[in-house]
């Protein structure tokens, strides 16, 4: 028999009432919910009744309130939604576990499996946003990364823990680049957020450019184009908390999002859906205070691991002025742009040098590799002055030894840009191969 005095605790951890608000008003993604008192970023249940009568919940997030109205906005489609649909605070969810049972894994937005291989655990504690690391404690770029794509590893080397733009227009060869970078990268853990991308190429991107062996130490993160904003949204952030996860844990990380400019569509849009006036081309002004905040959660922390990432940007009618690809290179630490020009000509990786850069090169290549960069770019730009004149007949050799020598050597300069997609360029043989050339 229970005594008086537990009885009264048993009884006042029951709750007296459950509180419930109404849906007021649908307008696009955006609902309205009154009478219940709703927090920024807290989980709420929406009725719905179905096509045969019946009814079950959707689940919904926070995302801002005016007065006693809270603007609520679902996760999936809002269909099935009547006027005064009951609205319930939803528990607490479980908080995410992760280990490296992850490893081998796809899943959504909110990290829920969506390759039917059962549940996932682990024995650490994923945070719902990505972590911030203090920036007098983060650990220098002083490695370099093997990326196994000739023109970077010896143009364009990048350092363990730089973060990268791949800017260009659409169908100028991002997704391929990407995909050729995903298979020659030297990197413990492969994290990759497909955000806003055609459904289509997600199985495309796991079955040939991950393959068996590359999926097997990766996590795929998938929010296609046709889920909700708040969806894309919450997914590229998990790809960044999952891989400053393995950063932490001592691993070196590669963190591939594709695309950058998708998210940055996804957060312009449930920021108009509040009411928050354009500014730039239609971007509220705080998307350009969001992106920083994630970009700041990659790169190097306080430990021996790293974190690198390469974001693809795409750059609107081949805008480079765009203001999602301005504020990108801005915040990167470099970038690598892809010629439409290029690519028209069969030339891939269609990289255009002469506009791409590497902040972190002068950090992890040799001062004998950066003069061979030097004397390439030297002899690409001569070659380039005379190029359309060459079918015109218009080149005359001998005027210039500089330009005669850039022409000659043109035939191995093209080469050394050119890489098929199954082809790997290792970073050492890349060195070689650049200081035979410009010696």
């Amino acid at each position: 028999m229970l005594s008086n005095a537990l009885r009264r605790v048993a009884l006042d951890e029951v709750p007296v009432a459950t509180p419930t608000g109404r849906l007021q008003a649908v307008t696009g993604l955006l609902l309205e919910v009154s009478g219940c008192a709703l927090r920024i970023g807290q989980r709420c249940l929406i009725e719905r009744v179905g096509e045969d009568g019946a009814g079950d919940w959707i689940s919904a997030q926070v995302v801002g309130f005016r007065d006693p109205v809270a603007y609520v906005m679902p996760f999936k489609k809002p269909e099935g939604l009547v006027p005064g649909a009951r609205v319930l605070p939803a528990n607490e969810r479980a908080p995410l576990m992760i280990g490296p049972e992850w490893l081998g894994r796809v899943v959504n937005g909110l990290g829920e499996p969506i390759d039917d291989l059962g549940r996932l655990g682990g024995e650490h504690l994923l945070p719902a946003t990505p972590p911030r690391v203090n920036p007098l404690r983060k650990q220098n770029v002083h490695e370099p990364l093997d990326v196994g794509v000739r023109v970077i590893n010896g143009l364009l080397t990048l350092g363990r823990g730089q973060r990268v733009g791949l800017m260009a227009g659409s169908g100028v060869g991002k997704s391929v680049l990407l995909g050729l970078i995903t298979r020659n990268t030297v990197a413990d853990v492969i994290v990759v957020g497909l955000i806003g991308e055609r459904g289509r190429e997600v199985r495309e991107f796991i079955e040939m450019s991950l393959g068996r062996e590359g999926l097997a130490r990766s996590v795929v993160v998938v929010a296609p184009a046709d889920e909700s904003p708040l969806m894309r949204q919450r997914a590229t952030e998990l790809c960044h908390s999952i891989a400053a996860h393995y950063r932490d844990q001592g691993q070196h990380v590669l963190l591939l999002v594709d695309s950058l400019t998708r998210y940055a569509m996804a957060r312009r849009e449930v920021a108009l859906a509040l009411g928050e006036p354009p500014a730039t081309r239609g971007y509220p002004p705080s998307v350009f205070s969001q992106l920083p905040e994630l970009v700041e959660s990659a790169g190097n922390g306080e430990g021996p691991g790293s974190m690198s990432a390469i974001y693809t940007v795409l750059a609107e009618g081949d805008d480079q002025q765009d203001p999602v690809v301005d504020t990108a290179r801005a915040i990167l630490d470099g970038h690598i742009v892809l010629s439409r020009a290029l690519a028209e000509r069969g030339h891939y990786p269609a990289i255009d040098v002469a506009q791409s850069i590497s902040r972190c090169m002068s950090l992890v290549a040799g001062r004998e590799q950066q003069e061979s960069a030097r004397r390439f770019k030297q002899l690409l730009a001569r070659y380039e002055q005379v190029r359309e004149l060459m079918p015109l007949g218009a080149y005359v050799p001998g005027a210039d030894p500089a330009v005669d020598r850039a022409v000659e050597l043109w035939p191995r300069m093209e080469a050394f840009l050119h890489q098929g997609t199954r082809e790997s360029a290792p970073l050492q043989g890349c060195l070689q191969q650049l200081r035979e050339l410009t010696s």
